[in-house]
């Protein structure tokens, strides 16, 4: 049982095309975790498989105890807004610490790669956690099936890790 292993048993690496199937399990399992009927697990396939191709192309890390993956997350950008396309953690390991930690790393890692923003359109049953690590509700996107919706969270990552942004001082356009 992976759930009492200690924080420090963990690490968080990059995660690789030969992991694209097991993320895609853990995804599944993290969705219907939430109690979501069949029918609209089918519907949301193609969001919820993780392609070997993306892995290799966008950052995409895992949670790992030994050999096991825990959880992970992945990370698309569009100039210095970088989105949150997955943070799935392994149903078992929910609680545990494991889903603070992969975002965690997920604003260090877009924040190291020039990101101002972290964007995260959240499953409903997710938004009382991603507040609670900072973020803040900015809206809300149409989904699938019609009429459904999904809220759009936003953590700023320069005010968070930036002393001079946070402090209010704007910066010279020549910094």
């Amino acid at each position: 049982m992976l759930r009492g292993m200690t924080e420090s048993r963990r690490a968080i690496r990059r995660a690789c095309a030969e992991d694209a199937s097991e993320l895609t399990r853990v995804a599944f399992a993290a969705k219907r975790h939430w109690g979501y009927d069949e029918s609209l697990i089918e519907l949301w396939r193609r969001d919820l498989t993780v392609a070997p191709d993306a892995v290799e192309r966008d950052p995409v890390y895992c949670a790992t105890a030994g050999e096991a993956i825990l959880g992970f997350y992945g990370l698309t950008r569009e100039g210095d807004v970088f989105e949150l396309d997955h943070l799935w953690v392994d149903p078992p390991q929910m609680g545990a610490g494991v889903g603070a930690a992969l975002l965690r790393h997920a604003v260090a890692t877009a924040s190291s790669l020039g990101g101002s923003v972290l964007r995260i359109a959240s499953d409903p049953n997710a938004e009382a956690f991603y507040r609670r690590m900072g973020a803040r509700r900015v809206g809300e996107v149409a989904s699938t099936p019609p009429g459904r919706t999904l809220p759009v969270l936003e953590i700023e990552l320069a005010a968070a890790s930036d002393p001079v942004r946070r402090s209010g001082v704007r910066r010279s356009r020549s910094e």
